[in-house]
């Protein structure tokens, strides 16, 4: 999807006519790409501002990694140990957020099934073709590890499930927007977009007199659209964005494809979903609610309108596994459709 944002920010970057183009800054950054676009101020100012948040991104992806040595695999290995272990203020504030947000959507997407993450092979870079032993997933499954497993005594945590591992993947690329949101504007950046893997916000304007900036959402079969997009909306002052879809990290055995979006009550990829695109209004951990939120929607298939529903979340927009397209109407209002003859069934 980041390619897809990225050759779409630029075409409306160059489209802002008589106006300075953004100034835009490119990483790698959580196993993905990362896109900064400031406008408005000089190259210089925007250079050292982006290096900013960039070097925040940086410190998240080493302390918060789940697979190599950090704080979080240390208290991994200390939940695994049966050992209790102290934390940093911050590490303990994201765990008490996160099993908030997992409680919210009933643990459909929970930061604390890490073994089975690492189970199917998604715990690393480089994915391997390779379904796991089904009794390891039912045994795994038959634990019930979750993040509410934890129990915190001011920064100190312990589990009184020892299957527990934390995954802070489809979290803390969320926490990052927000940071960086934040960041920006403690440096007087008013106009800016940040895109994580295709989690984007936005500040301001893409001109710094109101003309928004214009994203795109990534068709989850691009081949069968010529690669069009599927749709583009504008993203205003404050606004995030985040699409959660079986194209991110997957593999296929038998033509059948395995995302790396894990249902935990059944312990297996969730089915019945392509895609699901999310648009978060202004307000506290905008950023955060983009990344985290997409995931239960997603994961709940058929009942995805409910749990948007029961997580507050009024704009979504969901491709079936047939490939059917589906947007509630608030949704449906704010983006343009770019498949000819593609006409959303607006769902209530």
């Amino acid at each position: 999807m980041f390619r897809l944002l990225s050759l779409l920010v630029a075409a409306c970057l160059l489209a802002a006519c008589g106006q300075p183009a953004p100034w835009r800054q490119e990483s790698y950054v959580f196993g993905t790409r990362v896109d900064l676009a400031i406008a408005g101020v000089p190259e210089e100012r925007a250079r050292a501002a982006a290096n900013r948040v960039l070097q925040d991104f940086d410190y998240l992806h080493r302390t918060y990694h789940a697979w190599q040595p950090s704080e979080l695999s240390a208290l991994n290995e200390a939940i695994s140990a049966g050992r209790s272990k102290d934390v940093s203020p911050e590490f303990a504030a994201f765990i008490r957020e996160a099993q908030a947000v997992a409680a919210a959507g009933d643990h459909l997407f929970d930061p604390g099934v890490g073994r089975l993450i690492a189970l199917w092979g998604f715990h690393t870079d480089d994915i391997q073709p390779r379904l796991p032993e089904p009794g390891s997933v039912a045994a795994l499954v038959a634990q019930h590890p979750s993040i509410a497993d934890l129990r915190l005594d001011g920064n100190r945590v312990q589990s009184r499930n020892r299957s527990v591992a934390i995954d802070f993947g489809g979290y803390l690329k969320g926490v990052a927007l927000d940071r960086a949101a934040a960041s920006l504007r403690q440096d007087g950046i008013a106009n800016a977009l940040i895109n994580i893997g295709g989690n984007v916000m936005a500040l301001g304007s893409r001109d710094g007199a109101g003309t928004p900036w214009r994203i795109g959402i990534q068709h989850p079969r691009p081949q069968s659209v010529g690669g069009a997009p599927l749709a583009t909306l504008d993203l205003r002052d404050g606004e995030a964005i985040g699409t959660s879809g079986d194209y991110h990290r997957f593999f296929e055995i038998g033509g059948r494809r395995y995302p790396h979006l894990l249902d935990p009550r059944s312990g297996f990829p969730a089915e019945g979903t392509q895609a699901v695109t999310v648009l978060v209004a202004p307000g506290s951990a905008v950023g955060m609610k983009s990344d985290a939120l997409s995931k239960p929607i997603f994961i709940a298939g058929r009942d995805w309108r409910i749990m948007a529903q029961k997580l507050g979340v009024s704009a979504v927009l969901k491709v079936g596994a047939d490939g059917t397209v589906q947007a509630t109407p608030e949704m449906h209002a704010r983006i343009k459709i770019e498949v000819p003859d593609l006409k959303p069934e607006v769902v209530q």
